[in-house]
């Protein structure tokens, strides 16, 4: 009897290693299919859900599908209406596990035939470059999976007789719901719904327990996996915890509608065409888990808007606009992090340079301190989220989070010269500086409204050159006008010094637009030499 638990349990582990083991594997082969997907297919709440089941039937990882999600949201790349049609929909993906191993685990047994699978797996994995390397450690854990499987199966033997449907609450409504309770903390425990539908369906091949037991703690599992949406969404961002309350509600309100659902099942069993699903419990389980979720996305979806506004209500938005949406839930999806990050920094640089252009055109309409320090802390907070991003070398997702590092030091650049006060009063107020001045500042406030940022970098790197130009020409005039007694010595550092700011100033923010443009066309920021050759040619 302790070999046979020993083993159950062991079977169990078994499985939860396949699966994530699976899981990785499937992800790196989906890439950045899993993101177009999900970015070309949510127009209205029922391409997300479409979207959101089968990206999760793929990569079988609801959590995938929806850090991604959050990431997109994050980014303003996606609308939370819009996202809500994905994480329904990924509840109905997740359902695909139960149906495989069914099929698969119990109707086919094929445990043991898959042994061989797992060793050409781990091969591939070890000795092939990739896509083969996850293709071969997805294959190694789908074998994993049904060795577990089989393991939990065999061990699951030695209760037969000794642990019967008697053992469990009995079928009354307290005894259904202790069952969908213990369901809950199944998967609170295991971090796996999967893992407890695969063990419902082994106690079920046993007759450990009937049916409407069985279906009982499968409510309680589907409750249980938003354990786990929460727990990650705790100091996260408005988007991260909007999708993770989201999460708990409907799958509530799923399990309500579930829960209602035993009393017919119950009565069924009872009469003679309720055979059909007596005769093979299993099967009737996963397609009973199945059911519930489209049924509850089918409810649900009508009213997605209001649903919405409901999550928006309960979660309002906290903390700074510009960088609320950085959740620590999105570091373990280094595209989806990278993608809010992006959308933080350009908040961030809308903000400071809005401001710093309506200086430029009414100079006592100074940047205030506490503006300032307000744009410092986010400017720190977003950096913190950027560094803690972890990358792969020579990749997209570390030219861009290189892009981004380098942006939030010309944002401190800039935040420091907008301390100048009587440097910006000079450049617009000198005859001689006024109109490039003025342009500069005209610039700065229509980058918030920009749309086009290959086109403003363009405009930013020609205003800039004509800047750099311009300083050396000015200089060399005031020297030769003071020299000429045509103008005070005293006035002159202060004029050089206004000129000096503008050019400097036309510089970061050329270098924060052409930052913004590389990360959007995925090119590697300009290297030194070319940032020479750019101030050379």
């Amino acid at each position: 009897m302790n070999i046979e638990t020993l083993q159950a349990l062991g079977g169990l582990g078994l499985f939860l290693v396949g699966m994530n083991m699976l899981t990785e594997g499937l992800r790196g082969l989906a890439g950045d299919r899993l993101r177009l997907i999900l970015r070309k297919s949510t127009e209205t709440p029922l391409k997300g859900v479409v979207a959101g089941a089968a990206t999760t039937a793929m990569v079988q990882s609801s959590s995938a599908t929806t850090v991604a999600t959050v990431g997109f949201v994050a980014a303003g790349l996606m609308t939370f209406q819009q996202a809500l049609g994905v994480i329904f929909g990924a509840n109905i993906g997740t359902t695909i596990t139960g149906w495989l191993v069914a099929i698969v685990g119990f109707k086919l047994d094929l445990g043991l035939v898959l042994t061989p699978v797992v060793l050409g797996g781990a091969l591939l994995n070890l000795f092939s470059p990739n896509p083969w390397k996850q293709l071969g450690w997805a294959l190694a854990g789908f074998g994993v999976l049904f060795i577990g499987i089989d393991a939990l199966k065999d061990g699951m033997v030695a209760f037969r007789g000794i642990v019967t449907p008697d053992s469990f609450p009995a079928d009354t409504l307290s005894g259904r719901l202790k069952l969908v309770v213990l369901g809950t903390v199944l998967t609170v425990i295991t971090q796996s719904s999967s893992a407890g539908v695969a063990s419902a369906l082994a106690a079920l091949a046993v007759g450990a327990i009937t049916l409407p037991q069985a279906a009982a703690l499968v409510i309680g599992m589907n409750v249980g996996t938003t354990f786990t949406a929460m727990v990650a969404t705790l100091g996260g961002g408005t988007a991260s915890r909007r999708t993770g309350v989201s999460h708990v509600i409907f799958n509530l309100l799923t399990g309500c509608m579930a829960f209602g659902m035993l009393y017919p099942i119950s009565w069924a069993l009872q009469h003679p065409w309720g055979a059909a699903m007596a005769s093979d419990p299993q099967m009737a389980l996963v397609a009973f888990h199945t059911f519930f979720n489209f049924f509850g996305v089918a409810v649900v979806l009508g009213v997605t808007s209001q649903f919405a506004q409901m999550i928006i209500w309960i979660v309002p938005d906290r903390g700074t606009p510009m960088t609320r949406n950085l959740g620590q839930q999105l570091l373990t999806d280094p595209a989806a992090a990278l993608d809010a990050a992006n959308a933080a920094t350009h908040k961030i640089a809308a903000e400071l340079l809005t401001h710093l252009g309506r200086n430029l055109k009414q100079p006592a309409e100074k940047v205030s301190p506490g503006f300032l320090d307000e744009i410092n802390n986010a400017t720190r907070q977003a950096q913190s989220f950027v560094e803690a991003i972890s990358t792969e070398n020579e990749t997209v997702e570390q030219n861009n989070q290189q892009a981004l590092i380098h942006i939030f030091d010309h944002l401190d650049r800039l935040r420091h010269r907008a301390l100048q006060h009587e440097r910006i009063a000079a450049a617009v107020q000198e005859v001689s500086l006024k109109d490039r001045g003025l342009k500069l500042g005209a610039l700065m406030r229509s980058f918030a409204q920009e749309e086009d940022i290959r086109y403003f970098a363009s405009e930013a790197n020609a205003l800039r050159r004509d800047f750099r130009d311009f300083r050396e020409r000015y200089r060399a005039e005031q020297i030769r006008l003071v020299a000429s007694h045509s103008r005070e010595l005293q006035n002159l550092s202060l004029l050089l010094d206004s000129a000096r700011w503008l050019q400097r100033s036309a510089y970061h923010l050329w270098r924060i637009a052409d930052l913004l443009r590389a990360i959007e066309a995925e090119q590697p920021p300009r290297s030194v030499e070319d940032l020479l050759a750019e101030e050379t040619d």
